[in-house]
Formats: structure tokens, C-alpha cells, sequence
């Protein structure tokens, strides 16, 4: 039987999506999980792993192509339904556009395969992508190579650049300015004693954030409106807990999800966070592991920043921002000492949970991160 590969949902929100290159030639065999082509949205590419083992006999949509999410786009075969998918030249059917036709040879390398976003900004510059250099995989043309073109060719010198958006930051802004006028933004801040974690994370291969998210997920068990959402019925209190993750990308951000962060212990949150941001930077997440946060945690202090009010990812209603950890001298009882702390911030929708509640929240984050017995939590 022919498995049919239809445009996947790459978000919540996202209603259609683009072919930006079939990574299996038509005819070619794909073993199951293997990438088979890479679709993009204004916000994330992805490449889409073949839901099973067969050849590429048909597809439907060219690169380039933008369709909305689960349309048909291609068909797998094997056996005796790949021979049947064969043209009497011993072409695979290939029927974009409604045409069938034989696969031609494509341009020498991979000139020939750019993103839409790469088309669309060579397309408003006036540029010649075959006089683009490639750095992309493959000497694939990336934006970054069409900007860097651009700048060249301008021959400016310490003068003024116009960089165009990318479909990325355009809808970043879009989405931000929209969470901030659909949300009632407020903030709160808190500080945390991060010694106990010091001392256990001395000798372990883990980092701050598989705690932060270990805590975060122990306090919205104890303050269940942290993970909610605003409805057109009411607002919906989620029973399971996915935690969302900033990832901070070259061309923007991109927030991966750990599914039922509560059941996971600290080991196996630090494996999912690394294994999530790498994949993340490579364009090797799939749709589902994009979906379904109900909580999100941005580590701003990666960085060395202190103090952030980062804004709400909708439909949530809340994001936590975690500073750097610093060594600053705290009191303690009647002394001054030095304590490895942090700065903690909880963006949160005032139209769905009050000042008591969010502080309520944090001062629970605040109680778990500064336990002292971690060793029942790996």
C-alpha cells in the first residue's frame, strides 16, 4: 500500500506551510525516519522525516510551493507500487501542478534549491542567486550569503545597512506585539540562593536550567493556575505540564517542549534540553516536539543578563525569565556572606491570575531551587 505524506502542522497556529527542498529525489528510496524533505513556515524550518521505508514515486508539490497544512504532497511506494508509479521510461510520476511529467536532472550542486524566504529577498534586491555563494549545507544559498552579498555589492563602508526581515523576525514581531496587546502584561521578580545546587551540581554534567525546570514544574503542581490558558469559555487549567524552552537561534527564536517536564527527573531533563537546542540549531526537531507548551522558561542569563520581562507566548499565561547566577554577598541571619545567586522574573497575565497568586507561585520556585537535597531528584 502507497503511504501518502501530507503537509504536517510545524506549530500551533500555523495554517499552511512551505516545500523548500525535497531532500530524496523523485524515485529515490527513503528508509523510515530518514529526512525527506524540508518545509518552512514564517516562523521555523524543519525537515520532515519519512514515515516509512518505500520510494518517492509521486509528488505533488514543487519546492518553492506554499499549501495549507494537510494537503497531500507526495506518496511513498515499494514493491510492486513502485513499478507501478514508473513511467513507460522509467521516470517516477511526478505530478506538480497536475501535469504528469518525468523528473529532469537538476542543476548542477544545489544552485538551483533556495528557501522562499531566500527567493523572496533576492527577488526584492534584485539579486542573481547563481552569483551568490553558498555557506549553507552543501553550498546551499542561505539569507545570511544574500545579505552579505548585498553589503558587498553596495561597496558600503562604515556607511548605514538595511538588513530586510526574514519571515522569521517578521513574525516574531508580529506575535510579540500581538501577546502584548492581547495580554494584560505584568511583572515579578524574585531572587534565589543557588548554593545548595552548586554544591550538587559539583562533578555532575548537568546545568542550571534541568533544575529551574524541575522546580518550576513542583510549583505549578502546587499553584495549578500558573498553567493555564484564557478561553472564549473560561479559563483552561491544563492537567499535564509541558515546558516550553527558548532557543535562541542566528535568524530569531525558537521554543522546543519538553512533554510532561513533571514525570522526568533531573538527569533526563538535562539530556532533553541539550538534545532539543542542539536539533533546534540544525533544523532537525519535528513538528510535534514545536507543540503543546503550556509553561515557558527563557535562560536570558546565558548571556550575562541579570533581570528580563520577557513577553507571554500566547495562549500562555505566563513565561519565567532566569538571570545569570553571580556570586553576590547576601545576609544571612546576621551575617554577610557570598552566595552564588540568581534573579528570577514571571511575566504573567494579569487577566487570569492576580499579584498574590504569581508571587505565591515563585516563592514556592524560590523554596524548591533553594532545597539542599537534590540526590532523590536525578
Amino acid at each position: 500500500m502507497p503511504t501518502e505524506i501530507i503537509m504536517p502542522q510545524l506549530g500551533e497556529s500555523i495554517a499552511e506551510g512551505t516545500v523548500v527542498t525535497w531532500l530524496i529525489a523523485p524515485g529515490g528510496r527513503v528508509e523510515k525516519d530518514q529526512p525527506l524533505l524540508e518545509v518552512e513556515t514564517d516562523k521555523v524550518a524543519l525537515e520532515i522525516p519519512s514515515p516509512a521505508a518505500g520510494v518517492l514515486a509521486e509528488v505533488f508539490v514543487k519546492e518553492g510551493e506554499t499549501v495549507p497544512v494537510g494537503t497531500l504532497i507526495a506518496r511513498l511506494a515499494d514493491g510492486a507500487d513502485a513499478k507501478a508509479g514508473q513511467t513507460a521510461l522509467g521516470g517516477v510520476v511526478n505530478r506538480v501542478g497536475g501535469v504528469v511529467v518525468t523528473p529532469m536532472a537538476s542543476p548542477s550542486g544545489v544552485s538551483g534549491h533556495y528557501s522562499p524566504a531566500v527567493r523572496r529577498l533576492a527577488k526584492e534586491q534584485g539579486v542573481d542567486l547563481s552569483l551568490v555563494k553558498g555557506s549553507g549545507a552543501g553550498g546551499r544559498v542561505t539569507h545570511k550569503d544574500v545579505v552579505e552579498f548585498l553589503a558587498t555589492k553596495s561597496g558600503q563602508a562604515g556607511g548605514d545597512e538595511i538588513l530586510p526581515f526574514t519571515p522569521m523576525r517578521k513574525t516574531i514581531a508580529e506575535r510579540m506585539v500581538k501577546s502584548r496587546q492581547t495580554s494584560a502584561h505584568v511583572a515579578t521578580f524574585f531572587e534565589a540562593d543557588f548554593s545548595g545546587i552548586a554544591r550538587f551540581r559539583d562533578g555532575r554534567n548537568l546545568t542550571y536550567l534541568p533544575f529551574v525546570i524541575h522546580a518550576v514544574t513542583r510549583a505549578i503542581n502546587d499553584v495549578p493556575m500558573l498553567n493555564a490558558s484564557w478561553g472564549d469559555q473560561g479559563i483552561m487549567v491544563k492537567k499535564d505540564i509541558h515546558i516550553g524552552i527558548a532557543v535562541a537561534l542566528e535568524e530569531g527564536l525558537l521554543v522546543p517542549v519538553i512533554h510532561h517536564a513533571d514525570r522526568k527527573g533531573l538527569t533526563q531533563l538535562g539530556k532533553e534540553v541539550a538534545d532539543l537546542a542542539a536539533r533546534a540549531r540544525t533544523k532537525k526537531l519535528t513538528p510535534e516536539e514545536v507543540q503543546g507548551g503550556t509553561f515557558t522558561i527563557t535562560n536570558h542569563g546565558g548571556s550575562g543578563s541579570l533581570f528580563s520581562t520577557p513577553i507571554i507566548v500566547q495562549p500562555q499565561i505566563a513565561i519565567l525569565g532566569v538571570g545569570a547566577v553571580q556570586k553576590r554577598p547576601v545576609v544571612v541571619g546576621d551575617a554577610i556572606v557570598i552566595r552564588p545567586m540568581c534573579y528570577l522574573s514571571l511575566s504573567f497575565d494579569h487577566r487570569v491570575i492576580d499579584g498574590a497568586t504569581a508571587d505565591r507561585f515563585m516563592g514556592r520556585v524560590k523554596v524548591y531551587l533553594e532545597q539542599s537535597d537534590w540526590e532523590t531528584f536525578l
